[in-house]
């Protein structure tokens, strides 16, 4: 790996940031990653609790299946590795209500006959949904380099990979999950369809999403977020590149309409894997105590792309796309969650897998619900102690709850977590009636939680919901009036997720590269 010498900074440590580091070692940079947080990976990461690990982002993972272009940039940014195991997991979710439990399968055969033998009288639906997500199978997201830089001949290769997704699109891809299930005559159906998504979003997303982990495409590696996150800091430090974590960057300087550096405060803390450095830590720290402003030849913002116009370069170099979406909520809507995790005895939790339940109606961020998801990790066993299984359940929240969270006051806002947590639990007992005197809360966290260690815009964890009826979003890397400024981010495009946030980290670094004539 031969060095051009020029630099590169990179503000935020997320799983976009840390590919575009990792892309900036190969392509010759200099490169130094500035990361607010005590340690990096963003919203992939983990945390523990009473001696169990919770695991905050990785349900199934895009991009598992050998041969795709995901699949390549996951091992090259050191994700995904020859020895990386995935969870032996046979299905989506399941759906149970009071007379009835329903499951979407991998084995899309045994999903069909299972529907069928259900709801016999909806045969042409059940027969037309498994065809599609058959076709939806194909659906690979391009990621080899950005969509508006691919030609004609890019789009030919994609079209004939993807033969049948138009069928997919021209079924599902005007209808929202709501509708989707509204198809359907059984009730049992018409709740297993509206479970697992936000019903604002597109019917053919869901379809991709199921497709994905039918196909083996959407596996779960094993260990979780934070041990792909520490994969790839393990890779990127290896490669010669810098990492300054408790760093919070303040501004991103500009000068003639150019990024030439950043200013930043620090509390001198630098995260390490466990390899060796070439520099000791203290050495390191010596680099940056004191010191606020460093500067490069090309910045890269990879933090929320909120954030960046609001506090790093100005709300004046926010586009129209920008503006029109972040103003209207109704159009793109975006979602969090309010989550809780228990630990169990594995002798009283049995069940596998993601559960859908009903509950007795209680409010979560001033919203009533009365049906729970809840995850058992019992496929991680060093997630808890011997005996014990970690529990989680997720309870979405949109731009509305989060203004209910985000209004109350320090105190009022602890106390509504608690009862959030108490009213969980007490669902779960019902639910699951040989649990009692046998699972503890370790943890409860909101929207406020996302926006406070990721500075995510009203708390979201992924991008804009992508509607029916409205036009996917989508932008370029780039900020105009601003050069040598690049964003990598998950919010170029919707609904974003890990695999968009590891392509535009890979990207952002495959627009510099050709801007300075370094073969990718």
């Amino acid at each position: 790996m031969q060095g051009n010498g020029k630099k590169i900074i990179i503000v935020g440590g997320g799983i976009a940031g840390l590919a575009a580091g990792i892309y900036g070692r190969l392509a010759g940079y200099v490169v130094e990653i500035y990361e607010k947080n005590p340690s990096a990976g963003g919203q992939c990461v983990g945390w523990d609790r009473n001696g169990c690990h919770i695991d905050n982002c990785i349900h199934w993972l895009t991009g598992t299946k050998k041969g795709t272009q995901l699949r390549e940039v996951w091992e090259m940014v050191g994700a995904l590795q020859e020895k990386t195991e995935f969870v032996d997991c046979d299905k989506f979710y399941t759906s149970i209500t009071k007379d009835h439990t329903v499951t979407l399968w991998k084995d899309l055969d045994r999903t069909e006959a299972e529907l069928l033998a259900l709801s016999p009288q909806d045969r042409k639906e059940i027969k037309k949904f498994i065809e599609h997500v058959r076709y939806a199978a194909e659906c690979e997201m391009p990621a080899e380099k950005p969509m508006d830089a691919m030609g004609i001949g890019d789009y030919i290769q994609m079209g004939a990979a993807m033969a049948h997704m138009p069928r997919v699109i021209k079924e599902y891809g005007s209808i929202d999950m709501q509708e989707m299930a509204q198809r359907f005559s059984h009730p049992a159906l018409k709740t297993l369809f509206t479970d697992y998504m936000p019903k604002q979003y597109t019917a053919s997303s869901f379809l991709v999403s199921y497709a994905s982990v039918a196909s083996g495409n959407g596996e779960i590696p094993k260990g979780g977020s934070m041990a792909m996150t520490n994969r790839m800091v393990e890779r990127f430090l290896r490669l010669g590149g810098k990492l300054y974590c408790s760093c919070t960057v303040l501004q991103i300087l500009i000068e003639n309409r150019k990024a030439v550096g950043i200013c930043f405060k620090t509390s001198s803390q630098l995260h390490t894997s466990t390899i060796s450095q070439t520099q000791s830590i203290r050495q390191v720290k010596d680099e940056i105590k004191d010191q606020t402003i460093v500067r490069a030849d090309y910045i890269i913002s990879a933090v929320d792309t909120m954030e960046m116009f609001a506090h790093l370069i100005g709300k004046k170099y926010m586009n129209k796309a920008w503006r029109v979406c972040y103003a209207d909520s109704e159009k793109y809507p975006l979602f969090s969650a309010v989550q809780a995790a228990f630990m169990a005895d594995s002798e009283a939790y049995k069940e596998k897998g993601t559960l859908f339940f009903y509950c007795s109606p209680f409010r979560v961020g001033g919203r009533v619900i009365d049906r729970l998801s809840i995850k058992s990790y019992e496929y991680e066993p060093e997630f808890a102690p011997e005996g014990k299984v970690v529990l989680q359940v997720n309870i979405p929240q949109f731009d509305k709850e989060y203004f209910y969270w985000k209004n109350l006051t320090r105190k009022e806002y602890e106390e509504e977590k608690k009862e959030v947590a108490r009213k969980i639990e007490e669902c779960l007992l019902i639910q699951f009636p040989k649990l009692q005197g046998h699972m503890e809360l370790l943890d409860c966290w909101t929207p406020i939680t996302y926006e406070r260690y990721c500075n995510a815009y009203h708390g979201a964890y992924m991008s804009f919901i992508i509607k029916k009826g409205v036009r996917s979003f989508r932008v370029k890397g780039t900020v105009k009036g601003i050069k040598h400024l690049y964003i990598a981010s998950q919010w170029i495009m919707a609904p974003g997720g890990l695999p968009v946030a590891v392509t535009a980290g890979k990207f952002a670094i495959w627009r510099i590269a050709r801007k300075d004539k370094i073969k990718w």
